[in-house]
């Protein structure tokens, strides 16, 4: 009944489409969020009174950069970064234009995620590495980050569903994506079909992704 009511020649090409730049969007934040993410986590985690790198206002600084920006609701970051998006890129609007923004709010959560994760690891294990003579940073990215690497693995899986979420926010203030197609046309054009289609293939992209990472986080449990 639904797939009758669906377009093959337009409305699949318009989601696959918009599959392509949300894609786009996730991986490419992702990436660069992974990296600024963990590097904070990690030295989040090494900074802490008692650990390997302790240094009080080190911490107190990271600390309060994540703290500052992981409350903002991320439309309002969007906004807020606008100015700074179109004199990076030349636009604020596009899929491109949504990579910083989503970059910055991914970033944050994976740094708080990758310090909880870190401090869960079993303290003998830093004892044991520093009893063999290993060095600050080689303990900390040769040991801890490897020990606590079956957690990050469902961390970094969590924060890459919650951005195809952030995707369909960006697309409601001009990102693209399928955020964009499901407001354009599910809902100001009240295309109920194409908004089920948009629903399903987000269902089944999520599905898969939640798989994959929870396949690759069970060889390193």
């Amino acid at each position: 009944m639904v797939t009758a009511l669906i377009d093959v020649d337009t409305d699949v090409p318009r989601v696959a489409t918009a599959l392509g730049e949300t894609l786009y969007m996730v991986t490419a934040s992702f990436f660069f969020a992974s990296i600024l993410g963990l590097l904070l986590g990690i030295f989040l985690y090494a900074t802490r009174s008692g650990q390997l790198l302790q240094h009080r206002v080190a911490h107190f600084v990271l600390n309060l950069v994540v703290n500052t920006l992981r409350p903002i609701p991320f439309i309002i970051l969007l906004i807020a970064l606008t100015p700074v998006t179109r004199a990076l890129i030349g636009t604020s609007i596009g899929p491109s234009a949504a990579i910083l923004p989503l970059t910055i709010a991914a970033g944050v959560g994976i740094a708080r995620v990758a310090e909880s994760n870190l401090v869960g690891v079993d303290p003998s294990v830093v004892e044991a590495a520093t009893a063999v003579g290993a060095k600050p940073l080689h303990i900390l990215f040769g040991f801890v980050v490897r020990e606590a690497l079956g957690p990050l693995i469902l961390s970094l899986t969590f924060i890459f569903v919650a951005l195809i979420d952030a995707t369909a926010v960006a697309g409601a203030v001009g990102g693209g994506g399928l955020g964009n197609l499901a407001l354009t046309y599910g809902y100001q054009r009240f295309d109920y079909p194409i908004m089920l289609l948009i629903v399903l293939v987000l269902i089944g992209l999520v599905q898969l992704v939640q798989l994959l990472g929870n396949r690759l986080a069970r060889r390193f449990l």
